[in-house]
């Protein structure tokens, strides 16, 4: 029996082995998650050769950002209506034609342009998440989803840690070049390795729904992404703030009305729906902003009192115990949430995150304790991000995977973009002589981080508590059947 509104394509009796479609989509996530971040540590080099300001250059962050907020949520619903395989190869050509571009860029504008192309491919996380509960033995998704989400985090770190070996061995062009093969690769390989969904949600796109959602996102990203160099209280950046309010409350009231919503408000009313999607916010305020602001850190000067002087590549390094600590809680958070429950991993890796955090905010005059607390941080944030697409999916049906998937990797992003902006009016408030920020403004803002990873653990208190048990039931349900089936992978009926 279906589920209502869902419907099955026939599927092929041999389809690929369900490990060599997940190999490629942990590379895709992968590949999509670094050019998050790669382009990070190497802003001052892309600003003086192409002849720009500070301002105009980080359009090359903020495009590619407003671009993934827009596209990921409704690049999700595609896939949930036309096939998700189908849009993944899109998703893959989106990033691969971006990286091409952006490599051959003569100008800042065509670079801008350029994230914004690739800024499409941030479909390929939900498009991942919904192919894996597709394809895979049905007691093994759990911890798939689990590796795909601690890739999120991983990749992030990993591409700061990158930057600044490829851009001294190759030139900063490469670290576009690299993206485009292996991304152009990818497309290929979804196109032969990964099967068609067998599961899709029919109806066609509104487009208004998708209008207003891009306004609205639009809109309030670009005031926080403006609002240091506006400031808070100017006409712009509230004026901004105040059309993003009602530009959201104007879609969330369309999407309640159209007959085949973007979004499903009803889904996102759901306790286990919100409550998760807040936590996300508060995580993506913590460890975006931390990755965002540490190299720069680590770069200032010893002179200024604080900092080490560190080459792009030595302050990446630094980072590298965040990003390996992030993927390995990311391969064990499935089998620690199986015995304790995925709500008490998230909020104790929440937790975990705020402790690294607040210690990187008092203990930072060594090298070897930046480490330390990114290490820390790392192991916090790879529990808590590798559990909470698991809480997601099982809260919602499968015809709805696609969807609240990137719906909730959209919040990180938009969590990101909040911490980032608060981030830096706080590190930039206050200059020494020699033009770069006091240390008060770091230690101020590490906290403020910290902050925001604390109310992150308190905030999944309120997450629904569901047993080991009933959330690997959960996950296990065959999204084409509506039946469950056992650890071993026998099938059950539907109302064991």
């Amino acid at each position: 029996m279906l589920f209502e509104g869902c419907t099955a394509v026939p599927t092929s009796t041999r389809r690929t082995h369900y490990w060599v479609t997940f190999a490629v989509l942990a590379v895709s996530v992968a590949s999509y998650t670094l050019m998050q971040s790669l382009t990070i540590p190497v802003l001052s080099e892309i600003e003086q050769e192409m002849n720009t300001d500070q301002s105009t250059v980080t359009w090359v962050l903020t495009a590619y950002l407003l671009s993934a907020s827009v596209f990921t949520p409704i690049v999700g619903r595609l896939g949930d209506a036309f096939g998700k395989q189908r849009m993944l190869v899109l998703s893959l050509v989106a990033l691969s034609v971006g990286s091409l571009l952006a490599a051959l860029a003569p100008s800042i504008g065509v670079l801008i342009l350029a994230r914004v192309i690739q800024g499409v491919g941030g479909g390929v996380l939900p498009l991942a998440f919904g192919i894996i509960r597709d394809e895979f033995p049905h007691h093994k998704v759990g911890s798939a989803v689990s590796v795909v989400s601690s890739l999120l985090a991983v990749g992030f770190g990993a591409g700061i840690v990158l930057a600044g070996p490829i851009s001294s061995g190759l030139g900063y062009h490469w670290l576009f070049w690299l993206p485009f093969i292996v991304t152009a690769v990818m497309a290929v390989a979804a196109v032969l390795l990964v099967p068609e969904s067998p599961v899709r949600t029919p109806g066609r796109i509104a487009i208004f729904p998708a209008v207003l959602l891009s306004a609205w996102l639009v809109a309030l990203l670009l005031a926080l992404s403006e609002a240091p160099k506006w400031g808070w209280g100017s006409p712009k950046t509230v004026g901004l703030l105040i059309a993003a309010a009602v530009l959201a409350a104007a879609w969330i009231r369309v999407e309640l009305k159209v007959d085949v919503p973007l979004i499903d408000m009803k889904m996102m009313r759901l306790p286990g729906v919100w409550t998760t999607n807040l936590v996300a916010l508060l995580l993506g305020v913590g460890m975006y902003a931390s990755f965002g602001f540490i190299p720069q850190f680590n770069q200032t000067p010893s002179a200024s009192g604080y900092g080490f002087g560190s080459s792009i590549t030595e302050s990446g390094m630094l980072m590298l115990p965040s990003a390996v600590a992030t993927f390995l809680t990311g391969l064990v958070a499935a089998s620690i949430a199986q015995r304790i429950g995925a709500k008490t991993v998230v909020v104790f890796g929440s937790a975990v995150g705020a402790l690294g955090m607040f210690l990187l905010a008092f203990f930072h005059d060594e090298k070897w304790q930046v480490a330390v607390a990114n290490g820390i941080v790392g192991i916090g944030i790879g529990l808590a991000f590798a559990c909470l697409a698991g809480l997601i999916v099982a809260a919602v049906t499968p015809e709805q995977t696609g969807v609240a998937s990137g719906m909730n990797a959209n919040i990180r992003t938009i969590g990101g973009s909040i911490g980032t902006a608060v981030m830096a009016s706080i590190v930039t408030a206050h200059y020494l002589p020699n033009g770069f920020p006091k240390e008060i403004g770091y230690t101020a803002g590490f906290l403020v981080l910290a902050g925001g990873l604390l109310a992150a653990a308190i905030a999944g208190l309120a997450i629904p508590s569901v047993s080991p048990e009933k959330l690997e039931e959960r996950l296990e349900m065959d999204p084409a059947s509506g039946e469950t089936f056992d650890r071993e992978g026998n099938l059950e009926p539907a109302s064991a």
